[in-house]
């Protein structure tokens, strides 16, 4: 800016001074000026756009860093996910087949439970025996609801968990297929 403003005013004083040979002499000083000028603009130009692109560069590689940070995280996160849904899976297995041996065990008290009230039915002379059976099988049919109604909540609490863990690992697998 000042290389043009110079300029300027030579022109402008060899103009005022009305000798033709110092408005040439002028007016080729301020085209060199002017050029000058250019190239030191151009120059300063050239040096930003470099600048600039350095800094695109590093961002893009600062971007790059961080997706893959995120990349590893998500990854973690996945595997994570996939191992406590198999922990529940794997313990819900273990609950259901807990529970089936435990109706089974029901079911057997309440048929021996059944037997032996008509065995106390026809036979009175072996009622005490029959009758201390008979507490037996009641207890043991109380231990086996109680323990059917324990399995229950207990599958119910884990199915709970599993419907839970599943929908978050869903979820997780869904911002991953978009990102």
């Amino acid at each position: 800016m000042t290389l043009l403003v110079l300029a300027a005013l030579v022109v402008t004083g060899a103009v005022l001074s009305g000798s033709w040979l110092l408005v040439t002499l002028a007016a080729f000083a301020g085209v060199v000026l002017g050029a000058a000028a250019t190239r030191i603009t151009h120059t300063e130009l050239a040096q930003a756009r470099r600048d600039a692109a350095r800094d695109r560069a590093e961002q893009a590689q600062a971007y790059r860093r961080l997706t893959e940070e995120r990349s590893a995280e998500h990854a973690s996160y996945v595997s994570t996910m996939a191992e406590r849904i198999a922990e529940r899976e794997s313990a819900l297995a273990e609950l259901q087949d807990a529970l089936g041996v435990a109706q089974r065990r029901a079911a057997d008290a309440t048929r021996k439970m059944n037997a032996e009230a008509r065995r106390a039915d026809i036979a009175e002379r072996e009622g005490e025996r029959v009758a201390s059976r008979l507490d037996e099988a009641e207890r043991t049919a109380a231990e086996a609801v109680v323990l059917v109604a324990e399995l229950e909540q207990q599958v119910d609490v884990l199915r709970a968990e599993l419907e839970s863990v599943t929908a978050a690992w869903r979820t997780a697998e869904a911002g991953r297929r978009r990102a």
